[in-house]
């Protein structure tokens, strides 16, 4: 429903009796929420907007704030809270918790839901109907990533062995309503750009109170490990799965394709069904010391393939969550708590304690810094890393993009019919392309050979009438003198200036030469509908940018709406990213795809 970026027609405060409707809509819709939490969305002396777009769906929000919720057929029926608003209550609606992290790299694409990706709870499937509202939750994240409709009730659900779609998603994380918000945000770590895994913070020594509840987790979870497998609704043994974020909930799989090996070490993928199937009891019901092992290989394989020297000091959270978890195998939930080491920063001082890592932990933060790695420890030279594909590291990503994105711009000048003579005298090539040096060399190779250098002043050239039809043939005016001799100094420029100017742009593998000089990028920010600020973007496919790969890109690292747009009787694209962002997009153009300053042209129209 928000894929695609939508213009609002209109937007507006609401009044008094409009605000009192909303609330009293927003209570019916949403049974369980309070009066506190509705005043914790709704604030009584906050002013409520609501923005009316071109498909009628209304969005309210605070004004100067995010929005909160939206209405698809603008008449009340069919009211949701968005993101931010189930960030802010999050038991507003029930949810469903996905088997995995990775599943929610589909959720975010804007795919909708299937009941493969989903988790059952121990005491089997909830009872819903169809069209009813709820949220997507990750695994040890409790804030919700999407909302959604169900497409069919439970009772359908069962009949049809829990196959086929199981939620519509009308809105997710990274979805253009999310992104209109002047001031985008994520409630916790584990939300990445594409894809959301545990909140880090749950395994931080952030609260004296943790080791505690750690244990009660870990008892729980083992008792729910050693229930004996029950039969389910629709009549198949479905293995029962405790997951760490929720003890109670299980994980039941039809079509079981990937399963963890009974190597932990190796980390490698069953992708026989129905040898995962007769393995699944012993390598659900992991130990302690599995457990240990499996952390051991994670971090090693991160060091060896995502965590580089460069990036360091790199906090705990960012090294659990951006590197760790993404290299275990997939399929399988990675938990700190169900360790010996029980915290995410007891491990850390632990690996450090052995010389592997070098950590340190600031004491107001509650937080562990990774300093360094110990490349020559033992543990780490005889780690073998896996090469994998799908598991690319961010680093590696980077870098690939990095190197993609060297510029090198060359003015070069191609000789004209004026200058042709000379060349042709000193034997030069006059298809070539020639660098401004080349050019200079060409005329005093000719100058020598000719040998016009006044006697009696060294650095006067005196001008014959090949050279001097070469430098002003066509540029003096009627009537007026040629002159008979020039300067050294003003010699070389005098020439290039007669030549055909061209440039080159090389960005990595790619190449092209065009006529004419080089034309600069124009960064221009203007005020649209009321107070809001556009900045647009021209001319970038000069320097071999897709603009569409960058609005992409600027989406992400701004984080707001972008679109492209052809550009009025020319040839190209403009790329228009909303609010003034002209200072920020031009040091991104420099830093990032290596433009000089002088091929940026800043406009700023909202300043008087």
């Amino acid at each position: 429903m928000f894929k695609k970026v939508l213009e609002a027609k209109s937007q507006q405060r609401l009044s008094g009796a409009d605000r009192k409707k909303l609330k009293r809509t927003v209570k019916e819709r949403f049974r369980h929420i309070s009066d506190a939490d509705i005043d914790s969305l709704l604030p009584p002396k906050v002013d409520v907007t609501v923005s009316k777009y071109p498909n009628r769906v209304l969005v309210y929000g605070l004004e100067g704030d995010c929005p909160l919720i939206f209405d698809i057929d603008g008449r009340g029926m069919e009211i949701f809270p968005t993101v931010y608003a189930l960030w802010k209550v999050q038991d507003l609606l029930p949810a469903f918790v996905l088997k995995g992290g990775e599943v929610s790299r589909f959720v975010l694409g804007g795919a909708d839901l299937m009941f493969p990706g989903i988790q059952i709870p121990a005491e089997g499937l909830p009872s819903f109907s169809a069209g009813e509202p709820w949220v997507v939750k990750v695994p040890g994240n409790p804030a919700p990533i999407a909302v959604s409709t169900t497409t069919m009730s439970s009772t359908e659900a069962l009949k049809a062995g829990l196959r086929g779609k199981a939620l519509k998603i009308n809105h997710y994380y990274r979805d253009t309503l999310w992104e209109s918000a002047e001031n985008c945000y994520v409630p916790n770590a584990g939300f990445l750009e594409d894809v959301v895994f545990e909140d880090p913070a749950l395994f931080s020594t952030s609260q004296a109170s943790d080791s505690h509840e750690d244990d009660a987790s870990v008892g729980q979870g083992n008792a729910s490990n050693n229930e004996e497998i029950e039969d389910a609704p629709n009549g198949k043994n479905i293995p029962s799965i405790a997951h760490p974020s929720c003890t109670k909930e299980t994980v039941v799989t039809t079509d079981i394709t990937e399963q963890m090996a009974t190597a932990m070490g190796d980390m490698q993928v069953v992708e026989n069904a129905s040898e995962a199937e007769l393995n699944v009891d012993n390598q659900h019901s992991l130990s302690v010391e599995d457990v240990d092992a499996l952390l051991e290989g994670c971090l090693l394989q991160a060091l060896h393939t995502t965590v580089l020297d460069k990036d360091l000091p790199m906090p705990g959270s960012t090294l659990w969550s951006g590197h760790v978890l993404p290299c275990r195998p997939s399929g399988v939930t990675l938990d700190i708590k169900k360790s010996s080491y029980k915290k995410l920063s007891k491990w850390l001082q632990s690996k450090s304690s052995s010389g592997l890592i070098s950590v340190k932990e600031d004491k107001h933060k509650k937080e562990v810094t990774l300093f360094s790695v110990n490349r020559n420890h033992q543990d780490y030279t005889s780690f073998k890393p896996e090469k994998r594909k799908v598991k690319q590291s961010m680093n590696d990503v980077v870098s690939e993009r990095q190197s993609n994105k060297i510029l090198d711009v060359a003015e070069v000048y191609k000789p004209s019919v004026q200058v042709n003579p000379v060349f042709a005298s000193v034997g030069a090539d006059t298809g070539k392309l020639y660098t401004a040096p080349e050019a200079s060399q060409v005329v005093f190779e000719y100058v020598e050979k000719e040998n016009l250098v006044k006697p009696s002043n060294k650095s006067i050239v005196v001008l014959d009438a090949m050279l001097c039809d070469a430098l002003f043939k066509g540029a003096i005016k009627k009537g007026s003198m040629y002159p008979t001799e020039i300067h050294k100094k003003e010699l070389g420029l005098t020439f290039i200036n007669r030549m055909q100017s061209h440039h080159i742009v090389t960005r990595g593998s790619d190449s092209v030469v065009r006529k004419g000089a080089l034309k600069p990028i124009q960064i221009m920010t203007e005020r649209r509908q009321g107070n809001k600020k556009v900045t647009k973007l021209s001319g970038v496919e000069s320097f071999l940018i897709d603009a569409e790969a960058l609005a992409s890109e600027l989406q992400k690292k701004f984080a707001c709406s972008t679109t492209i747009a052809e550009l009025p009787g020319k040839k190209g694209l403009e790329v228009l990213v909303q609010g003034g962002v002209i200072d920020d997009l031009a040091r991104h153009l420099v830093e990032q795809y290596g433009i000089q300053k002088r091929y940026i042209e800043v406009l700023d129209k909202t300043k008087k």
